[in-house]
């Protein structure tokens, strides 16, 4: 997961130039903000007889006092420059725009150099300042702190013993609280640019850039050579320019899906930290405080670790030739996530009417509104926050929107958006009422995998295309395995709109195909959607789907529950209802989750106020399910552990797919606004017959 740079032959630097056993001569550029840490580290290995501070520079010198008399005190480096001090390294704790002409500054004056983070502004000012670097021979460290940690290497040695099997991903999470004050401190303090000069202030590339460039480190990603892609989602709940609310999603070069979910602007500070997630369990990094969360079906267990100064480090390799544990190239991976933020759009401002304000004036505080939950869920499904749908994020086109009189009622998702362990599949979310209540929820914290109404099935010939772990009869249990499926639209879906007698009416039919891991053909599917008007509040949506062998063998169907898991047999049509108060499920024979899940009805019924994350709040509304009079599959009923209803196709026996022979699946939903009662419902199903 971590790599770590060879030591360089004797004598010489990794920049090139010599090692020196002399106590380096230090110059700190910017005595204030940051600046002080570093007069509290230098007075301390000073007194070590590490180093020797002969100079500073700052245009608001430091109160008398402060520094030494043998200090020498200039307003900026140019002047310190001028005056041909003898100066071994230079530290740069000044505004994010100066790292970079600083650095080449002092670079060229024959100088190293220890830049806080972010080093540069650009992906340009990086490539400007590591070739200075390479000419003049010097050192560039850059201030990530927590690359110092020695839990760093443990973690590594963890992962790469199988301690968590198989790793399914990596993640950054930092919720902190930033108030007004704090973009008040400095002219650059949430601004993009200033002046006409990048800037690129924001959570992920200062405030909370540890997080990212520890989440980088642990993913093995430290050159520019490592990134793959880069995918940003940005907001500000602050009257900023930059981000203080974002999701970042990073590929490496090695497969490894890197999910930073980040905000200044959470309900309370909480420490951040980069989990890595694997098949068998987790292993958190709180890296703040060095210590080391491991999670795993056995329990918890945590340690903490000691972190090596950077500076000191950097002393070690001028006398030494030690190894950087932050070399400017090796920051070359942040630089690429730095520069997608810099060349994406501005920042969305999140609509106040999801913001809470805490505190007065300058101490005033804003907090985005389930930032935490959002968080959780972006980090588990690997998801940015326009994927999860929520209230104030950007909205993200679906392939197509089903309409009545002009409007729309289901988005339709392809499916590309998905993570591949989530078995990407076609959906209908969000579902709404014709009044627009949200009665369909997607990638919830709980089942990340649940995606809106649509058709999956856990046991396909051994391939999952259900999302999540597999239940097995050889474990007993629940698994992660590497067989996660896909289900992709083929060729071109043909959609019908009409005027039909009672109001609008729509149809799109499509062909599928089920690819297992590998790609090829599982099944193959032939899927109509229909939807009509029914009633002023009441409209009608039909699913027909019929599943053949992509070859000339016979594929079985399977569920939990014909593996061995007792009444876990769902798997087919199925149906992910949002958090819903006062939920009310029944059929024509009784009510509540113990007397309908498992039972062979014409009807179920759901109705409740469905007011969860992304719903309209507090609306009432009623869904009507209904199977053709000829059907024997059970239903599949949730209400306690979370809201979903299905018709299980293999109940707890598969279902075999013959060529030539396909196994042929109908159902009807009437999405209703309101609450309707047993007999709304049983006259509603004779007056539009049976969906057969």
């Amino acid at each position: 997961m971590t790599t770590q740079h060879s030591a360089p032959e004797p004598g010489n630097l990794p920049g090139g130039g010599t090692v020196s056993t002399a106590a380096p001569r230090i110059a700190l550029v910017g005595v204030h903000g940051f600046g002080e840490r570093h007069l509290a580290n230098l007075a301390r290995l000073q007194a070590a007889g590490r180093l020797e501070l002969v100079a500073v520079a700052d245009p608001n010198p430091p109160q008398p006092g402060t520094l030494a008399e043998s200090v020498a005190v200039f307003p900026d480096l140019a002047a310190l420059l001028a005056a041909q001090p003898d100066i071994d390294v230079a530290i740069l704790a000044t505004p994010i725009q100066t790292h970079a002409p600083l650095a080449v500054a002092a670079l060229t004056a024959g100088m190293d150099v220890y830049v806080e983070k972010p080093p540069v502004a650009s992906l340009s000012q990086f490539e400007d300042v590591l070739a200075a670097a390479r000419a003049a021979g010097r050192l560039v460290q850059v201030g990530f702190q927590s690359l110092g940690s020695a839990a760093l290497p443990a973690i590594a040695g963890l992962v790469a013993s199988g301690w968590i099997g198989d790793v399914l991903g990596i993640s950054a999470t930092g919720q902190w609280v930033r108030n007004k004050a704090y973009f008040k401190r400095s002219r650059w303090a949430g601004k993009r640019s200033l002046d006409g000069v990048d800037v690129v202030d924001g959570v992920a590339t200062n405030a909370l850039a540890h997080a990212v460039a520890t989440a980088l480190h642990v993913a093995g990603a430290h050159t520019l050579a490592d990134v793959a892609s880069v995918e940003t989602d940005l907001y500000r709940a602050h009257d900023t320019e930059s981000d203080d609310t974002s999701v970042l999603r990073i590929r490496t070069v090695q497969g490894t899906t890197l999910l930073c979910a980040l905000t200044l602007c959470g309900p309370e500070q909480l420490d951040p930290s980069v989990t890595v997630h694997g098949t068998l369990g987790d292993i958190t990094l709180y890296y703040t405080r060095d210590e080391v969360v491991i999670t795993t079906p056995d329990g918890e267990r945590s340690e903490k670790f000691g972190r090596t100064d950077l500076l000191e480090n950097l002393v070690d390799a001028r006398s030494t030739g030690a190894p950087l544990l932050c070399a400017l190239e090796d920051t070359g991976a942040f630089t690429a996530v730095l520069e997608a933020i810099r060349t994406a759009p501005d920042p969305a401002p999140i609509d106040p009417a999801h913001i809470s304000w805490e505190g007065e004036a300058d101490d005033a505080h804003p907090v985005v509104h389930g930032i935490s939950n959002l968080m959780d869920r972006a980090i588990k499904a690997q998801a940015t926050f326009a994927e999860l749908g929520a209230p104030w994020a950007r909205h993200l086109p679906p392939a197509r929107t089903l309409t009545l009189d002009g409007r729309p009622v289901a988005e339709y998702q392809d499916g590309s958006r998905i993570r591949a362990v989530s078995s990407p599949r076609p959906c209908l979310h969000p579902v709404r009422t014709l009044n627009g209540t949200a009665v369909t929820d997607h990638q919830p914290l709980d089942h990340v995998w649940h995606l809106g109404a649509g058709v999956a099935l856990q046991d396909v010939d051994g391939v999952n295309f259900w999302g999540g772990r597999t239940y097995t009869r050889e474990a007993g249990q629940y698994v992660w395995r590497p067989d996660h499926g896909t289900i992709a639209v083929t060729g071109a879906p043909v959609e019908e709109t009409a005027a039909g007698p009672g109001g609008a009416e729509g149809k799109l039919q499509e062909s599928l195909s089920w690819n297992g891991p590998d790609g090829a053909p599982v099944l193959l599917e032939e899927r109509t959607w229909a939807w009509s008007g029914v009633a002023p509040s009441i409209w009608r949506l039909s699913l027909d789907f019929a599943l053949s062998p992509a070859g000339n063998k016979p594929v079985s169907l399977g569920s939990p529950g014909s593996n061995g898991r007792f009444e876990g047999g769902y798997g087919g049509f199925f149906w992910r209802l949002p958090a819903c108060a006062d939920a009310l499920v029944w059929t024509a024979d009784g009510s509540g989750e113990s007397e309908t899940h498992g039972t062979c009805t014409r009807w179920l019924a759901w109705s409740g106020n469905f007011g969860g994350p992304g719903t309209f709040d507090g609306a009432p509304a009623t869904l009507v399910f209904v199977a053709p009079e000829s059907s024997a599959d059970p239903w599949f009923v949730r209400v306690g552990g979370y809201p979903g209803v299905g018709q299980s196709l293999a109940w707890d026996t598969p279902v075999i797919a013959e060529p030539g022979s396909p196994v042929r699946r109908q159902i009807t939903v009437f999405v209703a606004d309101g609450t309707l009662a047993t007999t709304d419902i049983e006259a509603l199903i004779n007056q539009q017959g049976d969906p057969s």
